[in-house]
């Protein structure tokens, strides 16, 4: 059963969400949080699976709680997807620096927060792979300057082709069909690279692919 945490200020659109994850048979509501400060204690007494957190919230927002919680050394198995209200939100890439697995559109399709909900649970975020690769690309030009690439030095050739392709926002079957191998084979390679580099998910993943140079903005192909 993946167990999972409703951060957001307005009771209404907590209510909806609620009303679709409990009908699941393997998703429950844990809990729900009304600001991140709440959220934040409810994580640590709870340990839910999954937290959907509002950026902006009272108390302590969403990002400051996101934070809290992928700090804690304790809560490593807890996935943040963050809820925006529109797809260009200012504060996005900067939820995933901060340990955000993803995010999503509060408008999006009830399918697609089933299974992005699921997709979290199994490490495969990031989510809206369409939608993630504009909001990366438009965000990641706006942050620091690319890290020497010395931090990608224990990466095989391989290794590094994948986490570009990764950073560009191909999933894994996309980079298998790019690299003429099988699914299993392309997730092989994308989570020994999280291990080398220490990558919380694949979306640290893809800020690491930015933040080392090996992708830069407008890389889409």
């Amino acid at each position: 059963m993946i167990r999972v945490l409703l951060a957001d200020d307005q009771s209404l659109v907590r209510a909806g969400f609620r009303a679709l994850l409990d009908a699941q048979p393997d998703i429950e509501v844990a809990g729900e949080a009304s600001d991140g400060e709440e959220a934040l204690r409810m994580v640590r007494e709870l340990r839910p699976d999954v937290v959907l957190m509002d950026i902006r919230m009272p108390v302590l927002d969403g990002l400051a709680a996101t934070r809290g919680i992928t700090g804690d050394g304790e809560l490593g198995d807890v996935k943040v997807v963050m809820l925006t209200t529109f797809e260009l939100d200012e504060y996005v890439f900067e939820a995933i620096r901060s340990g955000a697995s993803g995010f999503l559109v509060k408008d999006t399709e009830p399918e697609e927060l089933l299974r992005a909900v699921r997709a979290v649970v199994e490490g495969d975020a990031l989510l809206s792979p369409g939608v993630t690769r504009r909001l990366i690309a438009e965000f990641a030009a706006r942050s620091k300057e690319p890290a020497a690439e010395g931090a990608l030095a224990g990466l095989t050739e391989r290794e590094r082709e994948v986490m570009a392709l990764v950073g560009i926002g191909l999933s894994n079957e996309e980079i298998a069909r790019r690299l003429v191998v099988s699914p299993l084979t392309a997730k092989t390679h994308v989570s020994r690279t999280m291990v080398k580099l220490g990558a919380r998910d694949r979306a640290q993943l893809v800020v690491l692919a930015y933040e080392s140079g090996l992708v830069r903005p407008g890389w889409l192909g």
